[in-house]
């Protein structure tokens, strides 16, 4: 084996994400293009992808992506789904065997509603009753893992190099609008089918580049609204965040962007007054959201895709522009090999989120 010091880790981990603003389908193998000129940011240990706008067939169904250690989790998890959501459509989801891709799970999609007299009795507004569904069944049924579980999306991990990972989904069979992927360089957590990224919560999902010094003080204070972090990884800590931010405390886009990379209080202190009270209000409101260490993330949501870094810029993200798509990347090549001819090439500040949406959401609230 190679000692510390032989081995190139160019910033560990990859990300990549691509838009088209008029809602124009990308088939699954950009995605898969891109992330692999970025190979040597991974070590084998981790890859995946999110597709939006993928299940056109169903766009106003849940679809749950579940992983199984076997078929006594497999039972009692539909025990568990047949009993809170109207099942429309089940199947395995298809996959391209490779010996590249090793010690599988079972890998079931579901397409389901919640059941309309569980939801009533629940007193819960419907994006809630499937989050607690979710993590019930994350939490308590041994050997199963809800993996993705939002409308008309999906996520694909696995435990390999991404674009084995792309191949063994059979992505090029799938089109969307927006895509994010992920190469991953584990360094304090283990390599596993679930550590790998995305992580999604409904139509929330984040790839992570970067390490979170935080973690601990962010698990503590997240998991005191319901959530249960249990899959060995700071990056799901990150996207439970999103949602409490984005769905339960109903903040903008850009006011999430400014509690979990906010400004330092040097930085404030020069903003106008106006501006600066509401910098105040948010960090002294959710000061143990703030993450702290070097990061950088893509954010897909309904609609959009978002793009921060660390308020140090310690992490590295590119911005490429072409009529109406938009790429993120860790590097330029990871863009230039789908689009070499761009409009615009630039890199974001550290701290600045890069928010694109669908032109037809434009009128919908993401940023105030």
């Amino acid at each position: 084996m190679l000692r510390e010091g032989e081995v190139r880790i160019p910033s560990g981990c990859a990300i990549s994400g691509v838009i088209s603003k008029s809602g124009k389908n990308i088939n699954g193998r950009e995605m898969i293009t891109s992330i692999s000129t970025m190979h040597d940011r991974s070590n084998g240990l981790g890859g995946g992808f999110a597709g939006y706008g993928i299940y056109p067939q169903y766009p106003e169904l849940y679809a749950f992506h579940v992983f199984y250690d076997g078929n006594e989790a497999r039972e009692e998890c539909e025990r568990f789904l047949d009993s809170h959501f109207d099942i429309i459509n089940l199947s395995k989801i298809p996959v391209r065997k490779s010996d590249k891709i090793i010690a599988e799970p079972l890998i079931w999609r579901y397409f389901v509603e919640p059941l309309k007299t569980k939801l009533k009795d629940s007193k819960l507004d419907e994006k809630e009753y499937v989050s607690q569904c979710v993590i019930h069944i994350n939490s308590n049924i041994d050997g199963t893992y809800v993996f993705s579980c939002g409308k008309n999306m999906g996520i694909f991990k696995a435990l390999g190099y991404p674009e084995d990972v792309g191949e063994y989904f059979r992505l090029d069979e799938y089109e969307g609008y927006a895509w994010t992927a992920h190469g991953r360089y584990p360094t304090n957590t283990p390599g596993w089918w679930g550590g790998a990224h995305p992580f999604g919560m409904l139509d929330y999902s984040i790839v992570h580049n970067g390490e979170i010094s935080s973690y601990d003080a962010n698990r503590r204070n997240i998991e005191m609204y319901g959530y249960k972090c249990t899959l060995q990884t700071d990056t799901e800590v990150i996207t439970y965040i999103i949602d409490y931010l984005l769905r339960k405390k109903g903040l903008s886009l850009e006011e999430a962007a400014k509690v979990i990379a906010a400004p330092f209080w040097s930085t404030i202190d020069q903003l106008p007054e106006e501006e600066a009270a509401v910098e105040r209000y948010l960090r002294a409101a959710y000061s143990s959201l703030l993450i702290t260490g070097p990061f950088s993330i893509i954010l897909g949501f309904e609609g959009g895709l978002m793009a921060l870094n660390d308020r140090l810029k310690l992490r590295s993200m590119v911005i490429g522009e072409k009529d109406d798509m938009v790429y993120m990347a860790s590097e330029e090549c990871a863009i230039r090999v789908i689009e070499p001819n761009l409009d615009k090439i630039w890199s974001p500040n550290g701290g600045q989120p890069v928010i694109v949406t669908l032109d037809s959401y434009k009128d919908k609230i993401f940023v105030r």
